[in-house]
């Protein structure tokens, strides 16, 4: 019995470092992607469209826990900050408004997490639906926080404020579909890695 209780004992700390070390993995792939893709290219000279929408859902549905959204945010903040400092048209966006990422980013999120309850995360329907509908919220919460409160536009209310910023809803849109696209087919391509990787949460942050 002893040697039972051992042996399942051993087993589950080894699923456990298998979960902390895939969910390693994948953070250093999203954190990857957003410092190749977002405002300040830190990796790239080449202006590639920021992925940061996309990659929180996938954090979300890979991920979930809070912690890890956390430290996406911390990350993509250090990006924007230290490309400002660097470059000071980065710091344009930089307002009081900025705090409206925030709710933006959780957006993403926990759309991400809403599929990965679903018994079919990448049924098309499901994920088409999630990914349009937060994109369409993040959309909205960014462009009016922005306008409402980044000191711009003091004279700008909520109708006001309502009427901006819609010219760049096809580029915000169609950028962030572009990389949900593309993963959403590489889930398809590869099921066994991806079932893989969307493993059950459990009662830690890892």
């Amino acid at each position: 019995m002893r040697a039972f209780f051992k042996g399942t004992l051993k087993m589950n700390k080894q699923n456990l470092l298998s979960v902390s070390y895939t969910k390693i993995i994948i953070t250093a792939v999203i954190a990857f992607f957003m410092l190749l893709t977002r405002g300040s290219h830190v990796l790239t000279s080449v202006s590639l469209p920021d992925a940061s929408l996309a990659l929180l859902l996938i954090g979300g549905l890979y991920l979930r826990k809070a912690v890890w959204f956390a430290l996406f945010v911390v990350l993509a903040t250090a990006i924007d900050f230290g490309a400002a400092a660097i470059d000071s048209i980065q710091a344009f966006c930089l307002t009081d408004g900025y705090w409206g990422m925030l709710p933006t980013y959780a957006v993403m999120w926990l759309a991400g997490v809403w599929l990965s309850k679903q018994a079919d995360s990448t049924n098309i329907a499901k994920y088409a639906t999630a990914s349009v509908i937060s994109t369409l919220a993040a959309f909205v919460i960014s462009t009016q926080t922005y306008y409402l409160f980044s000191g711009r536009f003091p004279d700008a209310g909520i109708v006001e404020s309502m009427q901006h910023g819609w010219e760049y809803l096809p580029s915000y849109m169609g950028f962030t579909a572009m990389y949900l696209l593309a993963f959403w087919a590489l889930t398809k391509a590869l099921p066994k890695l991806h079932n893989a990787i969307k493993l059950p949460s459990s009662g830690s942050i890892a």
